[in-house]
């Protein structure tokens, strides 16, 4: 668990005020993993939260980004050329420590670090929850979108997603499964998985990922 300081910044975009809120420890800090939250929620969500939690003291400080949108106070996520914007606006404050910068995001914001990898030349792409497709409508896909990425990108996905089960994905996907979860990675009571346990086996995945990239 991190007892690192955590420190909030507001960054200015095309969209509006964007805010960043950094975790950092002590240690050797090898690179910046910059997660944004998804269309239906904020960063208080229970995967951002563990990764703030359980990377900086392993040399990965960690940014959780809020949308513009966000920020305001809004119930409703622009199109994603807005976030997109918004997130290609505040990524040299990502660069500022001077460190590779992993780009991720949990639902759209995964979306959103797949689309602007390479413009922005993120070393990586750690896609939460990504949307696939559209619950029950797996024709509608979005997987140009986590191919074209065009960096090393690891999916985290839950295996009752409806936004996309974990064998859904293409063959050579680079995917860790959270078992039993949701979208959210909550998990039924009836797996007899706690949450605390779910989230460790999360972070784990990413920190043996991130581990592979930057050791």
């Amino acid at each position: 668990m991190s007892t690192g300081a955590k420190e909030t910044e507001t960054v200015g975009t095309p969209a509006g005020e964007a805010r960043i809120t950094w975790y950092r420890e002590a240690t050797p800090a090898r690179a910046v993993v910059a997660v944004s939250h998804g269309a239906g929620g904020g960063i208080e969500a229970r995967d951002l939260r563990a990764l703030a939690a359980a990377l900086p003291a392993r040399g990965y400080p960690v940014a959780l980004v809020e949308q513009p949108w966000r920020v305001a106070g809004k119930k409703v996520a622009p199109a994603p050329k807005t976030l997109d914007a918004a997130w290609t606006a505040l990524w040299p404050a990502l660069e500022k420590p001077g460190l590779p910068v992993v780009a991720g995001g949990r639902s759209a914001g995964a979306r959103v670090a797949c689309r602007t990898a390479r413009e922005l030349g993120a070393e990586a792409v750690l896609a939460l929850s990504f949307p696939l497709h559209p619950p029950g409508r797996p024709e509608k896909s979005r997987v140009d979108e986590l191919t074209g990425a065009g960096v090393p990108t690891l999916v985290v996905q839950g295996g009752r997603d409806p936004f996309g089960r974990p064998d859904e994905f293409p063959p050579g996907t680079e995917l860790a499964e959270v078992p039993h979860g949701d979208h959210g990675f909550a998990v039924p009571k009836k797996a007899g998985i706690g949450e605390a346990a779910t989230m460790t086996g999360l972070t784990d995945a990413v920190l043996a990922w991130l581990d592979g990239l930057f050791g």
